[in-house]
């Protein structure tokens, strides 16, 4: 009996191609989606899990998995970002997602958050913790602003009145990259 397929929704053709490839090489069957209509419509189909990106184009990753969730209730979703934060990790489970990765992310960690551990991975008391520190004084400031853009539902003029910013400073902000989690030298 063959697998079910996963379900790899990103616009980015490159990077959804070398993860399927490499999830195709551990035996795992993949189907590409590079929108949320294309997506919508393979999800139509019995599928063994799905690989989402927050970032779709036009669309955002974030309002396709309640759609996806009812056309899929016992498959598992894993949400991919570049631009993680604790905001975005909390509304992507809060709508259904069973797991949130920044990018990058190794085939190995998508076949482990979508299926669990295999029997010689490492246990969860086995697994690394992350370095204890402080967070560095910007990745706070990314957190911050992700959580306030966040309770104001996305919308960026309504979040920068609330933080005292100007719109277009708030979306300079919010155009660069998040920090690494830890200060240097942690």
């Amino acid at each position: 009996m063959t697998a079910l397929p996963v379900l790899l929704i990103d616009d980015d053709a490159a990077f959804a191609g070398v993860l399927a490839r490499a999830l195709e090489r551990r035996g795992q069957p993949c189907q590409l989606a590079a929108d949320a209509a294309s997506a919508l419509q393979r999800a139509r189909q019995p599928l063994s899990g799905i690989v989402l990106d927050l970032k779709l184009g036009a669309d955002n990753g974030l309002a396709l998995i309640e759609p996806l969730r009812l056309l899929q209730p016992e498959a598992p979703i894993l949400l991919l970002t570049g631009y993680a934060s604790i905001a975005t990790a909390v509304e992507a489970i809060k709508r259904g997602a069973t797991d949130y990765r920044p990018k990058p992310v190794s085939a190995d960690d998508v076949m482990r958050a979508l299926f669990g551990p295999d029997d010689g991975d490492a246990t969860e008391d086995e697994l690394p913790t992350p370095a204890d520190g402080p967070l560095h004084p910007k990745r706070l400031e990314w957190e911050h602003l992700q959580r306030v853009l966040a309770e104001h539902d996305g919308n960026v003029s309504s979040a920068a009145r609330a933080l005292g910013l100007h719109r277009r400073s708030l979306q300079r902000k919010l155009a660069k990259k998040p920090l690494p989690e830890r200060a240097p030298g942690d």
